[in-house]
Formats: structure tokens, C-alpha cells, sequence
């Protein structure tokens, strides 16, 4: 896809990799509509976008409800007149064992925001998309695509995201096309801080470091800007996720072990 004067939307654009996202789209001459519940911070980022010769429009948006996402779609159109893609990024996270969570309410955001939120977009935005011929863009990861302790209801609505979109892929080829951005951990985004704990409070910026195996935010946004650019269904941030597959169809318990010192690391970091 061409992205220079493409209409796209972008969901939790107010910080991180939507942020991030919104300005590399907007940079490379596309029209961005920046959605996200915080109306002070799409304020900062559209405005920084527009001061730097780029195009971007705030929308404050709660994916959650319906009506909002039918007022995103709809202003896009008035504004722009089509829509080419939507980028799918908004999320909320989870780092607790099953076990020790006191309450399980906070699984009912964590379905909401992940799923139900995207099933939103998509469900309006389609009709649209397959007037242009448009793409979806998925901000996944590789809990999507296996289980991982400490995110048993981040997992739950991730593995929700994609067989939905893998379905819709199916449906609709030739129509749309879908990529999917596997990430690992990302540097700069506040997801962890976001994310929820074993008291269904939020666990508070900084309350978890990276690992040094961690993917920075600038090689991530144009991992993905490239693989928007080439068509590609799917890219692997970093490349090794793309094992996961095959390792989980042949050498399970290998995968299970690497995962396990993998999250061990990081809770040690």
C-alpha cells in the first residue's frame, strides 16, 4: 500500500505506539485520524503532527461504546470521505497469576478494550475499507498466538482479536487485507504501567523495567510502517517470534520452557 494520502485511523493514538505510529503515517503523507479516550493528549499529538506539515484530526473516542465508534467513523468520512486503513492499537494489559487475583472484574475490560472495542471499529468501518480496498492493521502480539503466565485474560482477548480477524480475512479476500504486527515487549509505551494486577488496580508507571531483549518504539513503528507498505498479512517484531508457529505445533514443551524464563527474566528485571 501506498500511504502518501491515505485516510487512516488510528485507536489509542495519545501515547506510545499509537502516538508513535500517527506521526510516521502523517510523516510519509498520510491523513490521520488519532482516536483515544484522553482529549488533552490527542490534542498534543495532533497539533504536533499539524506543526510539523502533517494531517492529523482528534477524535475522542471510548472504543468500548458503540456510539462513540459509530461518531469515529462517521467524522473520518465527513472530513476525509473514505477511509483506506484502521490501525488497531488500543489495549490494556495484565500481570498476575490466575490464582492470586482477588477479583476477576477487570477480565470484562480487558475483553472490552482488546475484542469487543475492535470488533467495533471493524463491524463500522468495513463498509468503507471494502470501498477502498483498504487494510486493517493489527497491533498483536505473541500472546495471541500462545498462552503466557501472568496474562491468562490479556491472552483470553488477544486469542479472541485474532481468530476474529483471521476470519474476517477469509471472508473478505480480495475485498481487504489484514496485517497482523506480532509484538514482543516494547520499549517506550506505557502498557505495563496500564496493565492490571492481582488487586485489579492498575500497577502504576515504571512498577516493571524491560529486559534488555526488548524492542525500542522507533524500530517497532517502522517495522510496521514497512510491512503496511509491502502488503505483508503478517511481521514478526522481533523476527524470532516468527518460530512461534512452528515451535508450538513441534516442540511445544521447548516453547512452554522458553516462555517461562523469558517472563521469569522480567520479573527479575
Amino acid at each position: 500500500m501506498i500511504v502518501n494520502e491515505k485516510v487512516f485511523i488510528v485507536t489509542g493514538a495519545s501515547s506510545g505506539i499509537g502516538e508513535e505510529l500517527s506521526r510516521a503515517l502523517a510523516l510519509k503523507g498520510a491523513k490521520v485520524v488519532c482516536a483515544a479516550r484522553r482529549n488533552d493528549e490527542l490534542e498534543r499529538v495532533c497539533n504536533s503532527i499539524s506543526s510539523s506539515g502533517g494531517d492529523a484530526l482528534p477524535v475522542q473516542t471510548d472504543i468500548t461504546v458503540l456510539d462513540q465508534c459509530q461518531f469515529l467513523v462517521q467524522k473520518t468520512v465527513d472530513v476525509y470521505g473514505h477511509i483506506d486503513g484502521i490501525v488497531l492499537n488500543a489495549g490494556v494489559s495484565m500481570w498476575a497469576r490466575f490464582e492470586d487475583i482477588s477479583n476477576i472484574n477487570f477480565f470484562r475490560d480487558l475483553i472490552n478494550t482488546n475484542y469487543m472495542g475492535a470488533v467495533h471499529c471493524c463491524h463500522l468501518a468495513l463498509p468503507y475499507l471494502k470501498d477502498s480496498h483498504g487494510k486493517i492493521i493489527s497491533c498483536s502480539t505473541a500472546q495471541a498466538l500462545i498462552g503466557f503466565p501472568n496474562h491468562s485474560g490479556y491472552v483470553a482477548s488477544k486469542h479472541a482479536l485474532h481468530g476474529f480477524l483471521s476470519t474476517l480475512a477469509m471472508e473478505h479476500r480480495g475485498e481487504i487485507t489484514i496485517l497482523e504486527a506480532v509484538l514482543s515487549w516494547i520499549r517506550g509505551t506505557n502498557l505495563r504501567g496500564n496493565a492490571f494486577g492481582s488487586d485489579g488496580k492498575k500497577h502504576g508507571p515504571l512498577s516493571r523495567q524491560h529486559s534488555n531483549e526488548s524492542v525500542g518504539l522507533d524500530v517497532c513503528v517502522e517495522k510496521i510502517i514497512r510491512a503496511i507498505e509491502r502488503d505483508k498479512t503478517t511481521v514478526y517484531i522481533p523476527n524470532k517470534l516468527a518460530l512461534i508457529p512452528f515451535l508450538s505445533a513441534f516442540f511445544k514443551r521447548l516453547l512452554e520452557r522458553k516462555i517461562n524464563s523469558a517472563i521469569n527474566k522480567n520479573e527479575e528485571s
